[in-house]
């Protein structure tokens, strides 16, 4: 295959160990700096260029964009993926992956166990915020920051509001989570590829330091991931739309915490740490999917008129409950179940013969007036527009 290697650094560790993976499987490979393309929207169809140059065809592209030029960088993922160049990480997994708000958001509609995490912008409302997240100490996270750069340990109340003020006085937004205190300066980061989990390291903080990143000085051991553990980073990568990722998870007592899903992990300390060719087991996952570049479906099957992507949820009292896929409707009525979600499970293009439970979700593609009238009537307002009263604006 051709690959392309998107990345501002050509002589870090982790794109030559890429690169010399890719020269090794015999694959045509070429690193590439982002900031040099050109998003090319005039004629018929997407294309771009390179160093003013239109871009020759690839079969596939490996991006390692850096915070810096992050816009920029899911920009040009964007238009590979437009262009149907096969990406394991989408522009939308790795803008999802760089905004922590955002991510914590998201694995959290999925169950995915998280250190108790809060979000506030008023000051008066950062007191309350601390005490549901388990009081003091607590830990401030910059929603951009990377390496363990901008995250701070605040051990009391106070300190934690002043270090929220100043940070919120120079526009920056933070994220107040409660401390972990039994991980004791460690954290496991797992090495995600497709489904699985390639390479686990220990990361482990010198003296005081409760940051365990290796660029603040921490070492690192191998380790055996249990099954719970591999499980949640799997889930957490895949929920993320990245399909190369490193998950950094701290050690709960009551199981796996996930702090942060990166889209371009490094790959010298979790190689040195392990002994294992991680480099080549991107490169083989990446040339075996080359066929099956992965695509928008939401866009590609919205544009149908009438038609679109939706989620149904079997409540309770739906008469849906109980009855096999076969027996449901759903196809009289125009509907295909593209998967089932239930709980942590994910059924993928369920079988006629699954029974239907309370609390399923039903990701659907079909007719949308069919789908809407599907969800149980909500409540509605008054559609009459009343009489204005006399005193509009009560006195006192």
């Amino acid at each position: 295959m051709k690959l392309a290697i998107l990345s501002r650094a050509p002589q870090a560790y982790s794109t030559q160990r890429l690169r010399a993976a890719a020269q090794q499987r015999g694959h045509r490979i070429k690193v590439l700096d982002t900031l040099r393309f050109a998003i090319d929207l005039s004629g018929d169809e997407p294309d771009l260029q390179y160093r003013g140059r239109l871009l020759s065809d690839y079969d596939a592209i490996l991006p390692r964009i850096g915070n810096s030029i992050t816009y920029f960088g899911t920009a040009v993922v964007r238009q590979f993926e437009q262009m149907d160049v096969y990406t394991p990480n989408t522009a939308n997994g790795i803008t999802n992956s760089r905004d922590k708000l955002r991510a914590t958001q998201i694995l959290s509609r999925h169950n995915i166990g998280m250190p108790a995490t809060a979000f506030v912008h008023s000051r008066a409302d950062v007191r309350l915020a601390i005490e549901r997240v388990g009081g003091a100490p607590v830990v401030i996270k910059l929603l951009e920051g990377t390496q363990g750069i901008g995250v701070i340990l605040a051990p009391e109340v106070k300190i934690a509001e002043a270090i929220i003020e100043t940070l919120h006085s120079t526009k920056q937004n933070v994220l107040i989570q409660s401390f972990i205190s039994e991980s004791r300066g460690r954290d496991i980061r797992a090495l995600v590829v497709g489904d699985r989990v390639v390479a686990a390291m220990r990361r482990v903080a010198i003296g005081d330091e409760f940051r365990s990143n290796v660029h603040r000085g921490g070492t690192v051991e191998p380790v055996e991931l249990t099954p719970e553990f591999e499980l949640a980073a799997v889930r957490s990568a895949q929920i993320m739309g990245l399909r190369v990722a490193g998950v950094d998870m701290l050690e709960g007592n009551d199981g796996p915490l996930v702090m942060e899903v990166n889209s371009s992990p490094g790959l010298e300390g979790i190689e040195r740490a392990t002994g294992l060719d991680v480099a080549g087991a991107i490169i083989d996952f990446i040339d075996n999917q080359v066929a099956f570049p992965e695509i928008d479906v939401r866009q590609r099957l919205s544009v149908s008129t009438g038609y679109g992507v939706a989620e149904l949820v079997v409540h309770a009292n739906a008469d849906l409950v109980g009855k096999r896929m076969r027996d449901s409707g759903l196809g009289d009525r125009d509907i295909t179940v593209l998967t089932l979600h239930r709980g942590t499970s994910v059924i993928p293009n369920p079988r006629g013969g699954v029974e239907l439970e309370a609390g399923d979700r039903l990701l659907c593609f079909g007719k949308l007036e069919e789908m809407r009238s599907m969800i149980p009537e909500r409540r509605r307002r008054r559609a009459k527009v009343r009489k204005l009263p006399k005193e509009p604006i009560p006195e006192g």
